[in-house]
């Protein structure tokens, strides 16, 4: 039986099911014995399946008619090598590139065309950012925000002071949503901030604020779906506000609701 320590690029190899069998049983066994780095693991897992849920709709989207010219090459060239591998390129690979583009920036898919104008519509910047962090930040049960509620006030300082002007969560205790904490995220050109919340049951919620939208006039709430996250965004000042959460539309209209209601007042 193996005595080699269990490294950090083993765990994620656990992660992604891309260990040899024998391995994969120690690492199982470790993991066992040791309930902090298996919640760890957990987290990940986790963060792996929602982000499936959200980027596998990708893979059934029509290609790109840009892309199309790239796997129908022309008659005239038929014959030539390039045009063959060309060819072979299958609608699986392409997707596949997409959806790594999206991941990476999609302002960069967009600026460049590469997205369908049904798709641009349905997946707006603001609307899909938050989705994303959403789905990679909430699973986390060890560590799903980079400051806690505990330190509300040193939160705020941060998130304000990076962020170019004050910023403040709601207090969605209520409706039964109290804080977790937040953290900054890199946005499009610059930093957004991420409130994120939870309720007794543990379910949670990601309130998304950017100033990167400050040229679009439109303040009307809109709702976006990507796999199974719901997101209510719109636009208020100098700020767009996403809330994103995995429950009914109705209940995050409620809370969207009451998050536009205390930014109003203020």
């Amino acid at each position: 039986m193996s005595h080699l320590p269990i490294s950090e690029d083993e765990l994620q190899a656990y992660v992604d099911s891309a260990l040899p069998e024998a391995r994969r049983g120690e690492v199982a066994d470790y993991l066992a014995a040791h309930p902090e780095e298996s919640e760890r693991v957990r987290s990940y897992q986790a963060q792996k399946q929602a982000l499936r849920a959200l980027f596998n709709p990708v893979l059934d989207e029509p290609l790109p008619e840009k892309l199309c010219v790239l796997s129908s090459p022309p008659v005239a060239k038929a014959s030539s090598p390039k045009s063959g591998f060309l060819a072979r390129w299958s609608l699986e690979r392409i997707a596949a590139s997409v959806l790594i583009g999206a991941i990476s920036g999609l302002a960069g898919w967009l600026a460049h065309g590469q997205y369908t104008p049904e798709r641009m519509a349905r997946l707006t910047p603001l609307s899909y950012q938050a989705a994303v962090a959403h789905a990679v930040f909430s699973p986390d049960v060890r560590r799903p925000v980079e400051v806690s509620a505990e330190h509300e006030d040193q939160l705020v300082a941060w998130l304000s002071k990076r962020m170019g002007t004050p910023v403040r969560p709601p207090k969605l205790g209520a409706l039964g949503y109290e804080l977790i904490g937040g953290r900054l995220l890199p946005g499009n050109v610059g930093p957004v901030a991420q409130f994120m919340y939870g309720d007794a049951s543990g379910q949670r919620l990601t309130l998304f604020l950017s100033t990167e939208n400050v040229s679009n006039q439109e303040t009307a709430f809109r709702f976006a779906q990507e796999g199974k996250v719901n997101v209510f965004y719109w636009i208020d000042g100098t700020f767009g506000y996403a809330l994103s959460a995995s429950i009914d539309k109705d209940e995050l209209a409620r809370v969207a609701t009451a998050v536009y209601d205390q930014i109003e007042r203020k």
